[in-house]
């Protein structure tokens, strides 16, 4: 995994985003602000840009860029969640990157959104599909299996994780202060956690 799968995975990112923002605009609309899919769109879009005018040269600048620029430019919470995310992650691989290592850096990434965030799945949040996807990449990583089933695995685990996150009670976030409300809708984060997961599976390695 080189510096221009990462390329690939953001580019794919930011392509799954743009195609699935309204969809997750209305998630948004339903327990939080309406405009998840909007500021996801926007800050993805800026990140692809910042990529292309400023070549990263290693995994860990493409991280480290794509963090700087989510911080800065994506409102709410998901900008700092995503963004510390990325950072985490960057800061924890190693070269030359490996499944395990990728699985190893991609744990500390959550690891990072769950203390940010004072969350845990459960919670209605992002976390509910990243941490699955989490536990599913190690989980094939440690069974040796080919990267692109171990990618679809985490993706597959992502996806049913936010969609469970439908029956869940928010306890955090702008999505706990509708209490009882917030019950019966998909978590606007976790889907879009499913996404990046998504892009992650389809990049070609």
């Amino acid at each position: 995994m080189d510096t221009d799968f990462f390329l690939a995975w953001f580019a794919g990112m930011a392509e799954l985003i743009r195609l699935r923002r309204d969809h997750l605009t209305e998630l948004d609309a339903a327990i939080g602000d309406a405009d998840h899919g909007t500021n996801l769109d926007r800050g993805f879009a800026e990140v692809r840009q910042a990529l292309a005018e400023w070549p990263p040269t290693s995994p860990e600048q493409v991280l480290l860029s794509a963090s700087n620029t989510l911080i800065r430019r994506v409102g709410g919470a998901s900008g700092p969640l995503y963004g510390t995310a990325f950072r985490q992650m960057g800061k924890a691989l190693d070269a030359p990157v490996t499944p395990a290592g990728f699985a190893t850096a991609f744990e500390a990434g959550v690891r990072a959104v769950a203390r940010l965030g004072k969350a845990v799945p459960g919670d209605k949040t992002m976390l509910d599909a990243l941490a699955p996807a989490s536990r599913a990449l190690t989980q094939a990583v440690q069974e040796g299996v080919e990267v692109r089933e171990a990618f679809e695995r985490a993706a597959r685990a992502a996806e049913e994780g936010a969609l469970a996150t439908i029956p869940l009670l928010a306890r955090k976030g702008r999505a706990s202060y509708l209490g009882e409300r917030s019950i019966g809708h998909e978590d606007p984060g976790a889907a879009s956690s499913a996404l990046i997961m998504a892009a992650l599976a389809s990049v070609e390695s």
